[in-house]
């Protein structure tokens, strides 16, 4: 009883913090729901060279990086033609801030000084962001300023360390879009591919330093394009359809309650209160991660809530079962819930894998419907497995099952030829009676 005790409290903490966090953090809505911006976007690459359907694919896959590294979510690219990308970004009516996200490109360079006409100038030294594997924000462990790290690839780790054995001593230029951000003194060869950006004297401001980050990891775009077309789009369902979905979804979870309720008595009361909590934990996970929600998103979600009840559904029948073959209500609990795990784990498995597999190869708004469908299975089962068993257990503990009607059985359906009065957990756990 005492570890049940302790579980019980650990749910109430997780409810707990769930409505925190969905006081507390706000809802990210898609294209559909909230409307945004729309671009058209033209490949045009260098000495009019044919555009090929490679090309755009990568322009596509590219693009698509971009937004999202940028912090844009459940972005629409898609072809129109031969040569353009049709990009819808959500929630972003500002037309400078969207094009920001696909026109800013990161141009890094390192240069060395060079003396010309008695003064010094920086020369370019073929080191640039394309010799780049990655870059992270963190904070200068001496003055703690943010700082931008730099991890060079293999080719770039070569050109880095042949530079700063030529540069022993002297100062070696870092530049970003054009302009100088910081300019160390080499004091020894760096071979480890490895280099930091300062900001000078006054240091970066977070921000600062942080789309910088962004910028660097989201790279070129490998065909030169331009935006010929842009403009501010409405949602296409807006304020209205969200209140009709949730009047809907209410109605429908209203129906699944009430069945819950008649059919299985006072287990479906039970289910009832961990299919609620189940939604408190769903929707704070939703804005703690965070996911944007469209018509699809809001599908799996409604879909996951029917994928819960499924599992307590598998898990009442497989309890009434024991109950009518005579076994005590603890028996009958504990072996309701092991015997019915495996068909819901399997069941629930099938329908995650299915969802990795169009996360994996849909578009932006299958990737919604997958991801918000997986999040809500894995944590369905978490509610009719842990949840739903815990109340079951402190609710009805080890004691005898007095009134059949509570679990939607007569006296007549319960065989009393294997009546018993107790058994261990263990044998419990399996059904073994004593």
């Amino acid at each position: 009883m005492k570890n049940k005790l302790i579980m019980f409290w650990a749910i109430v903490l997780i409810i707990i913090a769930s409505i925190v966090t969905i006081c507390v953090k706000p809802t990210k809505l898609g294209l559909d729901l909230v409307g945004g911006s729309r671009l058209v976007l033209e490949a045009n690459p260098a000495n009019n060279a044919q555009v090929t359907p490679d090309m755009m694919s990568s322009l596509q896959f590219a693009i698509e990086n971009r937004v999202n590294k940028l912090g844009v979510s459940e972005t629409v690219v898609q072809r129109a033609g031969e040569k353009r990308l049709v990009v819808e970004i959500p929630d972003v009516s500002d037309l400078n801030q969207a094009k920001a996200y696909l026109g800013e490109t990161a141009e890094l360079d390192f240069r060395k000084p060079v003396m010309k006409n008695g003064e010094m100038e920086w020369e370019p030294t073929g080191l640039t962001g394309k010799d780049l594997d990655k870059a992270n924000l963190s904070s200068n462990a001496t003055n703690g300023q943010w700082v931008v790290d730099l991890e060079f690839n293999g080719e770039g780790t070569r050109k880095f360390a042949e530079l700063t054995k030529k540069l022993v001593g002297q100062p070696m230029a870092i530049f970003f879009n054009g302009e100088l951000q910081s300019a160390p003194v080499i004091r020894e060869p760096i071979t480890g591919g490895r280099a930091q950006i300062s900001g000078g004297d006054g240091g970066f401001a977070v921000d600062e330093a942080k789309k910088m980050v962004d910028l660097l990891n989201a790279g070129a775009l490998p065909v030169p394009a331009k935006i010929i077309e842009e403009n501010t789009v409405g949602p296409t369902l807006g304020a209205d359809s969200i209140a009709k979905s949730k009047v809907a979804g209410a109605i429908g979870l209203g129906f699944v309650m009430v069945f819950m309720a008649l059919y299985y008595r006072a287990p479906g009361l039970i289910a009832d209160l961990a299919l609620i909590l189940y939604g408190i934990m769903l929707f704070a996970l939703f804005k703690a991660i965070p996911v944007t929600l469209t018509l699809a998103g809001i599908a799996g979600f409604i879909l996951s809530i029917g994928m819960a009840v499924d599992a307590n559904i598998l898990i009442f029948e497989r309890t009434k079962e024991e109950l009518r073959a005579g076994r005590t209500l603890f028996t009958a609990i504990n072996s309701g819930f092991d015997r019915a795990f495996t068909s819901i784990f399997d069941s629930n498995m099938t329908t995650i894998i299915t969802c990795t597999i169009l996360y994996c190869l849909g578009t932006s708004i299958v990737k919604g419907f997958a991801l918000t469908l997986a999040i809500g299975v894995m944590v369905s089962m978490f509610s009719a497995i842990t949840i739903t068993k815990n109340f079951m257990h402190l609710i009805f503990g080890t004691g005898k099952l007095e009134n059949p009607a509570m679990f939607g059985l007569t006296a007549e359906e319960i065989d009393s030829e294997y009546q018993v009065v107790e058994t261990t957990r263990e044998k419990a756990k399996f059904g073994i009676l004593d």
